[in-house]
């Protein structure tokens, strides 16, 4: 056992990571050693981050509680702390069942948990213990980092528990937002990922001025990613989890103008045809969700659309889901991610639907969505062979460098794999090159460095 040293272990989404950086640099400042996702756990003290959104997740996050458990047991371990999705929903129930943990933190309550770890201890050196709100430790390769402008979600889809935990969307302050993007910069970060779980709604909650007067419900997206563009050492900007309705179209004129706002998207759609996205409480027609990607298509060339689709919700028939897949060959996504829906209690689906497609009903359709997806995939990443592709370098596997280019999302989308022995030398990670495309596959490119 580490005497000083705080293992933090992530569990779920970038939101999620933006969280846990902002607790481990306030408890440096403090004077602990903070050490992120270690291959092995040996700090006194072990704080774990969860996910509450679907049942895979929860199931992750109560089997990691359980192994830290055992080892605090065996006295491997001084105090386990849970914080994060699962305990904000499930905190009462979590506490009767696990007393082993010392404490539990949900999404908003970490000052206590700074508190309680700031407390003087034998083994803790002298901190700084001046952190800002915005500093954060990055746990991100230092070229690219997550940047969350807001906190929860009105849109109350019915499938979806995020507004039961995280509550009503809250966007954060344009210019504190902004300070945190000079700091990531002064960091070293290159590619900034703009997450919320809306997107959309950003700024409708604040108040903000327009010609001297006191305004409410404006979008102002664009305004923010116009001025994070503008923002000097900002390489890329890439923009996750925008929701369809009420999509603020402004923000394509801001993507077409700025080379540096990344030309892709991610929005999740969850489904197609009128009937389901009338129970999936989505606010939108098929016919509304298809003139809107036209748009977005055609008001921004070359533009990589990401989604997300839900399949097996309630009520979902076989005509259904046919009109989805003929429908994504139709508008043949450059991304797609596809999930088998999850009854999740409390939802307006639990309450108000029966959960009456089978699992293996549910696993086969998103198993036959995805196999579309792949040959899309295979001819849209063909077309890219014999281009020049301007390239961000994450990193160095074996004989090649690995690195993505605009449309392409760390950890979840294609990434462009270059020779190393046909490479310059003094390439590294972090470098932006120009990369002849050589060869495609469903899901990768590979290339060599002009």
């Amino acid at each position: 056992m580490q005497k000083g040293v705080i293992d933090f272990i992530t569990l779920g989404c970038s939101k999620n990571l933006v969280d846990a950086e902002r607790v481990m640099a306030q408890l440096e400042a403090a004077g602990w050693r903070c050490v992120h996702d270690p291959e092995e756990p040996k700090g006194e003290v072990c704080v774990i981050n969860t996910c509450g959104f679907i049942g895979d997740a929860k199931e992750e996050s109560i089997n990691m509680i359980l192994e830290m458990a055992e080892r605090k047991k065996k006295k491997q371990l001084r105090q386990l702390i849970v914080m994060g999705c699962l305990s904000e929903r499930y905190r009462a129930e979590l506490e009767e069942e696990l007393p082993e943990v010392d404490a539990y933190y949900g999404k908003f309550d970490f000052e206590g948990m700074v508190e309680r770890l700031k407390k003087p201890t034998p083994t803790l050196p002298k901190g700084k213990e001046i952190c800002k709100a915005y500093e954060r430790h990055l746990t991100t390769p230092s070229h690219y980092a997550y940047l969350k402008i807001s906190e929860g979600c009105n849109r109350m889809c019915s499938y979806c528990a995020i507004p039961l935990i995280t509550g009503r969307h809250t966007s954060h302050p344009m210019e504190e937002i902004l300070d945190e993007v000079r700091w990531l910069v002064g960091q070293g970060v290159k590619e900034i990922n703009v997450i919320a779980q809306d997107l959309s709604s950003y700024g409708l909650d604040l108040n903000v001025q327009r010609d001297n007067v006191p305004c409410t419900k404006v979008h102002l997206l664009p305004e923010l990613i116009d001025k994070m563009a503008q923002t000097e050492g900002v390489e890329w900007i890439r923009l996750h989890y925008a929701y369809p309705t009420d999509f603020p179209e402004e923000l394509l004129d801001v993507m077409a103008k700025h080379p540096n706002v990344c030309k892709y998207l991610d929005i999740a759609l969850q489904h197609c045809t009128d009937h389901m996205l009338r129970l999936m409480r989505r606010h939108i027609t098929q016919a509304e969700q298809d003139a809107l990607i036209r748009k977005i298509r055609e008001r921004v060339p070359g533009i990589c659309i990401r989604t997300t689709l839900l399949v097996g919700h309630p009520g979902e028939t076989e005509e259904d889901f046919e009109a989805l897949k003929a429908w994504v060959k139709t508008m043949r996504f450059d991304r797609m991610g596809c999930f088998a829906y999850s009854d999740e209690e409390g939802t307006y689906a639990n309450k108000h639907y029966t959960d009456d497609v089978p699992q293996e009903v549910k696993a086969a359709r998103a198993e036959e969505l995805m196999a579309i997806q792949q040959e899309i995939s295979a001819e849209l990443m063909a077309q890219k062979t014999g281009t020049i592709q301007r390239v961000i370098i994450d990193r160095k596997e074996g004989d090649y460098w690995i690195g993505r280019t605009q449309y392409d999302s760390p950890e979840v989308d294609c990434e462009v794999l270059m020779d190393v022995q046909s490479t310059k030398d003094n390439v590294q990670a972090g470098d932006f090159v120009d990369v002849k495309i050589t060869k495609a596959e469903e899901f990768d490119l590979y290339g060599i460095v002009c």
